[in-house]
């Protein structure tokens, strides 16, 4: 009897089958046999019920966490929710995935950040699983304020209503005071650049950049021909203009260079050596064993590596991530320029791809580079009015804009550009004063943070022209942010949803006359 309440409780399925044999060999009276059975049946209710609590409890997120939502007809949705709660977890990130058919608005309240990954279905429509959340959403206000989010809309851009759900979730969640962490990005086929900038965002959100790609970029080389610190004496990190050429490359403002970083050699070098493994050791492709290991990610735990051939150590090992950075030139320039700030973390190392790009990668070496378009910050008609606003490193999108409006007729252009002190970053100092002295650009209004008591930075010039921005609104011009996403992107947002109004920031935004690159 004690091994049939045990398996009762824990196998309640076997528990039947031994009661069903013990039945037909004992032939027990009937009221044992009945009492039996009750036990085994009741045994098996209490299983079930159990296992089902036990999946809810495992599936639904915990409240304050971040939430990740998904809804697909194919499942594809779900795939890419599964992988960013498997990144954002390794960060660090407690995370919960969701079907919005499990979900009800009102839960949205519970959470500090939520990530929606959707498809479109049909003409337009909402998925199966995320209809009624959708209704629901839009049949009364929630009040969503604390709520930050982002929305993945996937769709097939041969279809007439492209992305239209992940739009209108989009526009429904901001209708309900919900504040995007970065702008709703479209992938066109689950298109692996958009995917992967998808990844970047979640490392910026987890604050580790420390991802192994979904997709590795299919890279091209590029030379490395000038590399220029811009702010030398600066008290912030250094900020180098560096140069590259390639015999093919094709882009245009706004933009993206993916780069596929590599280690410094002496710390490939030092590895190997540890290992026991001569780096100078020649693979079957050609490549020598440090040159095999320099775009690898090493582990935290080196002797996982003790004792494999040096043959298996690249195929043991994943690749670096690569990292993004707005393209500062356009091809008539004859060669690619970036701005990349030399970012050192909080162990005194530097950053992986600045350190590469700033410091490590030799002149006129390779780097791996791969550009992807970047459609939601490509320029608007060369009559169009610009405004420009940018800090810092942000200045390479928007120059690349001013660069590309040179070749056009009738450009009109207004940038607003923060840093810290005059005297050392003032960076492209002699091409902005000559822009605003042949006419190019028609203003050029200046913050510069650390040059007085009180600090001042970019978005409190936009506020204090808040009447000349209007009348630039007024005749049709549109806005370009291009930037840090904490501080200036944000306050920048909330300054202009205060001289505007959200309804007209929408409006500008849905007529692609709002458009940002943050990061």
């Amino acid at each position: 009897m004690g091994t049939l309440l045990l398996l009762t409780r824990h196998a309640p399925w076997a528990a039947c089958l031994l009661l069903g044999v013990a039945l037909l060999w004992w032939q027990p009276a009937r009221k044992i046999s009945a009492g039996l059975v009750l036990l085994a049946y009741l045994g098996l209710c209490l299983e079930t019920w159990r296992r089902q609590r036990g999946k809810h409890r495992q599936a639904t997120p915990v409240g304050n966490g971040l939430l990740i939502a998904y809804a697909s007809q194919s499942g594809q949705a779900l795939h890419i929710a599964r992988d960013s709660s498997t990144q954002l977890q390794a960060a660090g990130i407690d995370t919960g995935v969701l079907s919005l058919e499990q979900l009800a608005p009102e839960q949205l309240r519970q959470y500090r950040q939520a990530l929606f990954i959707v498809s479109t279905y049909g003409e337009g429509e909402a998925p199966d699983n995320a209809a009624r959340f959708e209704r629901q959403l839009q049949a009364r206000l929630h009040e969503l304020n604390d709520l930050q989010y982002a929305v993945l809309a996937l769709g097939d851009s041969q279809y007439p209503h492209f992305c239209a759900f992940g739009r209108r979730l989009d526009e429904l969640l901001r209708a309900q005071g919900a504040l995007p962490l970065f702008d709703r990005l479209e992938a066109d086929r689950c298109d692996a650049g958009t995917l992967r900038h998808w990844q970047q965002q979640l490392g910026h959100i987890a604050g580790s950049q420390d991802f192994s790609d979904w997709q590795h970029p299919d890279y091209q080389n590029w030379t490395l021909a000038g590399r220029v610190c811009l702010n030398p004496g600066s008290a912030g990190a250094p900020l180098y203009l560096l140069t590259l050429q390639a015999q093919h490359g094709h882009w245009q403002a706004g933009d993206i260079a993916e780069v596929g970083p590599r280690h410094a050699a002496e710390e490939v070098q030092a590895l190997l050596r540890r290992l026991g493994h001569d780096p100078r050791l020649l693979l079957e492709n050609g490549e020598s064993l440090a040159q095999a290991l320099a775009n690898r990610r090493f582990p935290d735990d080196e002797s996982s590596l003790y004792g494999l051939p040096p043959e298996a150590l690249p195929g043991h090992l994943e690749y670096l991530p690569h990292r993004e950075y707005s393209i500062a030139s356009v091809p008539a320039d004859g060669h690619l320029q970036l701005l990349v700030r030399q970012v050192r973390r909080h162990d005194g190392h530097l950053g992986l791809g600045s350190g590469w790009l700033c410091r490590h990668a030799p002149l006129g070496g390779e780097i791996a580079l791969r550009i992807r378009s970047n459609p939601g910050f490509h320029g608007p008609a060369a009559t169009t009015p610009l405004i420009l606003i940018g800090n810092g490193s942000g200045l390479a999108g928007l120059r690349a804009h001013l660069r590309e409006r040179l070749h056009g007729q009738g450009s009109y252009n207004w940038l607003l550009f923060g840093e810290r002190n005059r005297a050392h970053d003032f960076i492209c100092r002699q091409e902005l004063s000559a822009w605003l002295q042949s006419g190019h650009l028609q203003r050029l209004d200046l913050a510069f943070s650390r040059d007085q008591p009180e600090r001042r930075y970019v978005q409190h010039v936009l506020r204090d022209n808040a009447d000349e921005l209007r009348r630039w609104l007024a005749e049709g011009a549109a806005i370009y942010l291009c930037g840090s996403l904490e501080g200036m992107g944000r306050e920048v947002q909330q300054i202009l949803a205060g001289l505007l109004g959200e309804a007209q920031l929408q409006d500008l935004e849905s007529q692609g006359r709002y458009r940002r690159d943050l990061y």
